[in-house]
């Protein structure tokens, strides 16, 4: 039997979640890695991170949001899925 991808549709986000633990620059780095930040991007995301204590930073489809949060949980960072909703 084969396994088979989800079928979740529609657009979903990676929100980083603060956690007080990981540096700046390993916050920063790991967008730049893991979610193709440029550095800019990387560093104000870090920063609305940490004031506000959480940043929307990867938007696209379910399994590929999922693969990029658990890159960032084995990074040791916080962050979760969840269903992108537009302002």
């Amino acid at each position: 039997m084969s396994k088979k991808k989800s079928i979740k549709r529609g657009l979903y986000q990676v929100v980083l979640i603060d956690d007080n633990v990981n540096t700046f620059d390993h916050v920063t780095n790991c967008l730049i890695e893991i979610c193709g930040h440029n550095y800019l991007q990387a560093v104000q995301s870090s920063l609305i991170t940490h004031n506000v204590k959480q940043c929307s930073i990867f938007v696209d489809s379910y399994d590929l949001c999922v693969d990029i949060c658990d890159e960032l949980v084995a990074e040791g960072l916080n962050a979760i899925v969840t269903k992108y909703k537009k302002l």
